[in-house]
């Protein structure tokens, strides 16, 4: 189930995300640049499929591999991002993500590169929502519900029940079979559990 027409047409970026619109124009022109193979992820997509909440930095998964980052770090860098730490490529040839910043505003952007069968599956079925000028290709409701599935944190567990709520008719056939396969790999036997009360 994609990001209805509707639902997007009646989202509009509260007062908190007006600051972070420039970063992130910059941050979908860079994703553009390499073919729409990325999703912007993290508080942003939270706020706009759920509820609006604060958020101080930017995120985003990109298809991409290690070979391609010294292409990656210039396109950033004509789009105003710059690496916010030394060694920026080595740091994310072991980490697989690449730690930004854009010069302007100082805000704070980490781009993942994806590689997992559900991040292939996720930039695949991904879909633009209109912001003002703003073009942003998102997740789904199902898959933003899965990686903060992942993640687990407080925060994650309140955006999960702020999506549910805001898109009443989600697929948990799919976002239980994805939770099942991270729950299997993380050792984490009680995580549908947990994530099935919240939808």
């Amino acid at each position: 189930m994609g990001i209805s027409k509707r639902k997007a047409n009646q989202q509009s970026p509260s007062a908190n995300l007006t600051p972070l619109l420039e970063p992130l124009a910059a941050l979908q022109r860079l994703l553009e640049r390499f073919g729409d193979r990325g999703v912007i992820i993290g508080g942003i997509a939270a706020s706009l499929l759920g509820q609006p909440r604060l958020t101080a930095d930017l995120d985003a998964v990109l298809l991409l591999s290690t070979d391609e980052l010294p292409e990656l770090i210039q396109a950033a860098a004509e789009e105003g991002l710059f690496p916010r730490i030394a060694d920026a490529e080595i740091f994310a040839r072991k980490n697989r993500v690449v730690l930004l910043r854009h010069q302007a505003s100082s805000s704070n952007i980490d781009i993942s590169l994806g590689i997992l069968p559900f991040e292939v599956e996720m930039v695949e079925r991904s879909q633009k929502m209109t912001i003002g000028k703003l073009h942003l290709r998102l997740p789904t409701p199902e898959d933003l519900i899965i990686l903060k599935a992942v993640a687990h944190r407080p925060k994650d567990l309140t955006d999960i029940q702020a999506i549910a709520t805001s898109h009443p008719d989600l697929d948990k056939t799919r976002i239980r079979f994805w939770v099942e396969q991270f729950a299997e790999a993380l050792e984490m036997p009680d995580l549908w559990e947990t994530i099935s009360n919240l939808l």
